[in-house]
């Protein structure tokens, strides 16, 4: 999983991508503390906790939609923080009264109104990727190495032992199902 924080307004919002399930989970106390105007991350955590607790009461499936990831802190600690997806968040906002609702659906609806531009014609995608590798520094050669498919082994960044996603590993025609099912 590959954190990398993104900023609204003057407030960072710790967020992580998940390769394998391809989902932005984002910190529900960085959302919390944004739309409520909390002066730190006890008190977003004490709200949190309480509209919890109501939303449950009320039956709503909201709850359950939020997991748990670790994240790292702000004594630079990884702790397990509720997690939510952009879609989950998007309901959550309207569960909040505050009148910082509105600039939160605003960037959501931004970076969903960008995904849905970036279904419609690939190569927005491909902008975006190149101004994202460009800002984490990566050459123009690796760059259009990577676009073009034709990247060496030792070019791709690795995570973990493998960048295999877990969905490919998984997969009946993966190269390594066959080699466990003795057909190679």
């Amino acid at each position: 999983m590959q954190h990398l924080p993104a900023q609204f307004q003057d407030h960072s919002i710790r967020r992580v991508y998940d390769e394998d399930t391809e989902t932005w989970w984002f910190s529900v106390v960085d959302i919390v503390q944004v739309l409520t105007d909390q002066p730190d991350d006890l008190a977003s955590r004490k709200y949190w906790n309480k509209l919890k607790q109501r939303l449950g009461a009320e039956g709503s499936q909201l709850v359950t939609d939020c997991h748990q990831l670790k994240m790292t802190a702000a004594d630079g600690k990884q702790r397990l923080t509720d997690v939510a997806s952009a879609e989950t968040l998007l309901r959550l906002v309207q569960s909040v009264p505050s009148p910082k609702a509105e600039p939160i659906k605003l960037w959501l609806a931004k970076v969903g109104y960008e995904r849905m531009q970036e279904m419609a014609d690939p190569a927005l995608s491909l902008d975006r990727a190149r101004q994202t590798w460009q800002k984490h520094g990566r050459s123009e050669k690796w760059i259009q190495q990577r676009m073009t498919g034709q990247e060496s082994a030792t070019s791709r960044p690795t995570i973990g032992p493998t960048t295999t996603s877990r969905r490919a590993r998984n997969s009946p025609f993966s190269p390594t199902s066959f080699i466990r099912s003795g057909r190679a």
